[in-house]
């Protein structure tokens, strides 16, 4: 367990981190999503930049096609998770968003060729039953902003196809640095028409956002890199409870009992999706 305290740490920390994102956007949600967007990527990329300048990686990387396709899907889906938590309990926002390996897995199926252990519908089947707990109890769950979430969970799934199917073929920090490059500048001329003025603090937490996230995305990249995927990757879902802990604590957001429960049934489901798939076949 020693050999492993370290990645687990680096995962706990990014989940921290993300959720730390999260917090902010909760905080300045009155703004456009594109705007948001355009903030989250723009510290980001200069982060990106200048690790790539530094250490003479190629900034155009092998496969700018498919890397500009990555980038467009994952800035569709982004944009709708930073629309859903303005509609919506942001907690539950989270572990929605997290329902991706499960549309990754189904798109994998279709054009990657790749097969889903029985254990896994069986995961599927139960996160299905965590999302209509939520719906069912929470009334604060619109089916619109539903729609919204599970959408960009949809996407979100694309861009772990879109990755897979990438491979090793591009350094991570050359992915990253197009995903975030093509948002910052696709938000930033929406900004243009759409631009609503921040006050204040909110300049800071705005700006500080694509360090966390730098910060965030290296972590986790590291902590993958040291460890079984099915060992960490579990940590990755502490974000969920950080960011209804920190949303109850500051913003003082309610969860009942019962939404509670389909949370806790979507982020279990999860967990044992990614356990069972890292398990080898005997």
């Amino acid at each position: 367990m020693t050999d492993h305290f370290q990645p687990i740490l680096f995962m706990l920390t990014a989940a921290l981190c993300f959720t730390v994102m999260n917090m902010i956007a909760l905080s300045v949600n009155h703004l456009p999503a594109f705007e948001i967007v355009f903030f989250r990527s723009i510290g980001t990329v200069v982060c990106a930049m200048f690790v790539l300048i530094r250490r003479g990686i190629p900034i155009l990387g092998n496969n700018p096609k498919i890397l500009i396709i990555r980038a467009l899907v994952g800035l569709t889906s982004m944009v709708l998770y930073y629309k859903a938590i303005q509609i919506m309990p942001i907690g539950t926002a989270a572990a929605l968003r997290y329902l991706s390996p499960f549309f990754a897995a189904g798109l994998a199926v279709i054009f990657l060729g790749e097969r889903v252990k029985k254990l896994q519908w069986l995961f599927l089947a139960a996160a299905f039953a965590g999302v209509v707990l939520l719906k069912g109890f929470d009334s604060r769950l619109s089916l619109i902003g539903l729609v919204i979430i599970l959408t960009s969970a949809f996407f979100s799934g694309v861009v772990y196809v879109i990755i897979r199917k990438i491979g090793d073929s591009e350094h991570p920090v050359v992915v990253v640095n197009y995903f975030l490059t093509v948002c910052t500048i696709i938000s930033g001329i929406i900004c243009l028409f759409h631009w609503q003025q921040p006050i204040g603090s909110e300049w800071l937490g705005l700006l500080s956002m694509g360090l966390f996230g730098y910060v965030a995305q290296v972590l986790m990249t590291r902590a993958m890199q040291a460890a079984e995927t099915n060992l960490i990757v579990p940590f990755k879902y502490a974000e969920v409870v950080f960011t209804i802990l920190f949303a109850w604590i500051i913003f003082q957001e309610q969860q009942s009992w019962v939404s509670l429960s389909g949370i806790l049934i979507i982020v279990l489901a999860l967990i044992g999706n990614v356990i069972v798939k890292g398990q080898k076949k005997n």
